[in-house]
């Protein structure tokens, strides 16, 4: 954006993004550039895989199906691409959104059909997702089944077998750790605080250097997953 019309492209960018984020001017502007160094394959687009690298690489999100319905939950009109205002709100709501941001988002990845609902099939197909790679003397599929259940008795606040936008809502509520019971699609604190380093030092400039593939992220993750499974287990 090194022309006239480009600077005042991306200025009256960062002004509209302010109206609609939490993010500060400085924030936006770094956020933009990062988007489109990003943007590999189509200037102006970010695709599935580069965000997939992106939530990887800083966020610590390395579930196939949670990598995906993340991106789904950025792309608010299905275009199959991010958009920089796409961008730009997912990650500030990453970064410093409200409590009902991190509830609307973690709903919107946990349903899988996007019918407004989290069914029973859903969360065994997550559940299964992000536990089963813990090693186990149990049937796999018999501890996810008992999951599944203690997970609806915890969330159906209106005992239909099935968990509404509300439902979840009101569980989080009771207990914050109810955003991560189907798996983990929001940074944690330490992920926020290295991405916003890495903001401040490249300039929101890509850099190769920083990047780790999704097969090393899992292999780090693997090693961490039984005392994960037994977080998760805590949590019920």
């Amino acid at each position: 954006m090194a022309s006239k019309h480009g600077r005042q492209a991306k200025e009256q960018a960062v002004t509209n993004l302010l109206k609609c984020t939490r993010l500060d001017r400085e924030e936006i502007s770094l956020l933009i550039d990062r988007f489109s160094d990003l943007c590999q394959k189509e200037e102006g687009k970010l695709h599935r895989l580069e965000f997939r690298d992106e939530l990887n690489r800083f966020f610590n999100i390395t579930d196939d199906i949670l990598m995906d319905r993340v991106f789904r939950a950025f792309d608010k009109k299905s275009s199959g691409t991010l958009k920089v205002e796409d961008y730009v709100q997912g990650i500030g709501k990453f970064l410093n959104g409200t409590i009902e941001d991190h509830v609307q988002l973690c709903f919107d990845a946990y349903d899988l059909n996007n019918d407004n609902y989290i069914s029973r099939e859903e969360m065994f197909q997550l559940l299964k997702s992000c536990l089963v790679k813990a090693p186990t003397e149990e049937d796999p599929d018999e501890l996810v089944k008992e999951l599944v259940e203690i997970v609806m008795k915890k969330m159906d606040k209106d005992h239909d077998g099935r968990v509404s936008l509300p439902d979840f809502r009101a569980a989080v509520e009771e207990e914050k750790l109810m955003l991560e019971a189907l798996g983990k699609c929001l940074p944690d604190e330490k992920c926020k605080l290295t991405f916003q380093e890495m903001l401040r030092m490249s300039g929101g400039r890509y850099s190769s250097a920083n990047s780790v593939s999704i097969s090393e992220q899992r292999d780090k993750n693997a090693r961490r997953n039984q005392k994960g499974h037994q977080q998760k287990t805590m949590i019920f």
